[in-house]
């Protein structure tokens, strides 16, 4: 069984009581290495980001960089934030990037907050990962969790999305018109870790012998957290995709990879017992897969790749 393992037993980066845009948490961020550089492009709350108990916070995408993918510097404006009277009029939610050709995609929930289900997956894209420009609405309904393939496959962009409670697949050959939608992983009811929902955690990664997906699963069961109330758990797992034809599911682990047990990921944010993770690299024959905690701060997570090669070797690829 693949297991991550914590870097520490504390988060790596944390709010910033400084900046109104980014005093409350940050999490759920996307990452990608760029010239040597590790950027992390995270998002962030000025208020409680939990739902239940504050329903006007805002969304904010925020840049951090580094050079050994655990100390990072960040900006002191968010690079995208809310667009008054529009799908991003509460922001932009859980990035994830990636580059293809010469061109950063970023896909992301644009969250309108003006009645339910008013998020949709939205698109920006950049040619230095600090200046974006917003394409508008990706795919017209309301969904979230979605990543583009990090390269086209016989000549179309592939998204993967979540129209609830499974994760799905689409193809497009302009990011305009999107077709052959069809569910790529169910949710798992004898499981007790992603039986509620599944949804992508960072964008798929290539390898020779296939892409390895890292996504989240959330229990039906509910877990009292004193002084807080009933929470489902938050966990990622892992599944391997055909090389040729990503719609093809050839391995599913059925333990998670993650799950919350400090004391950070299960009480003391503002949403407890989550783990979520947009974005992972590699770097000296490791996975950093980054995760967030709670909903208010974020860790770093790892595993050699070579055991993730290993998961290809079970199957023969």
């Amino acid at each position: 069984m693949l297991k991550l393992k914590r870097y520490s037993n504390s988060s790596i980066f944390k709010k910033n009581i400084n900046n109104y845009w980014e005093k409350a948490a940050v999490y759920n961020a996307a990452v990608i290495e760029n010239n040597g550089i590790i950027n992390m492009l995270y998002r962030a709350t000025d208020k409680n980001s939990n739902g239940r108990e504050c329903n006007d916070y805002l969304n904010y995408i925020g840049l951090a960089t580094s050079e050994d993918g655990i100390n990072f510097k960040r900006g002191n404006e968010p690079i995208l934030g809310p667009i008054k009277d529009s799908q991003e009029s509460r922001g932009c939610e859980d990035p994830r990037v990636v580059k293809i050709d010469d061109v950063f995609y970023m896909t992301y929930t644009g969250f309108g907050g003006r009645f339910d289900g008013d998020f949709k997956i939205c698109l920006a894209t950049s040619k230095d990962l600090i200046n974006w420009e917003r394409k508008g609405i990706l795919l017209d309904e309301s969904n979230k969790d979605a990543a583009l393939f990090p390269r086209k496959i016989n000549g179309e962009y592939v998204l993967i999305h979540r129209r609830a409670p499974h994760i799905w697949v689409g193809y497009s050959k302009d990011l305009k018109t999107w077709y052959n939608n069809k569910i790529l992983a169910y949710t798992l009811e004898e499981s007790d870790w992603e039986s509620e929902k599944i949804g992508l955690a960072g964008p798929p990664i290539e390898f020779d012998e296939g892409f390895a997906l890292i996504y989240h699963g959330v229990s039906k069961n509910e877990t009292e957290i004193i002084g807080k109330g009933l929470y489902k758990k938050y966990s990622l797992g892992i599944m391997l995709l055909d090389k040729e034809d990503p719609s093809k599911v050839i391995y599913r682990q059925s333990e998670p990879i993650l799950e919350p047990i400090l004391n950070w990921e299960l009480n003391e944010g503002y949403v407890p017992n989550v783990v979520f993770s947009c974005g992972q690299i590699i770097k000296d024959d490791k996975v950093y897969v980054y995760y967030a905690g709670a909903d208010t701060e974020i860790g770093l997570a790892v595993c050699d790749v070579k055991d993730i090669k290993n998961l290809f070797k079970k199957i023969g690829k």
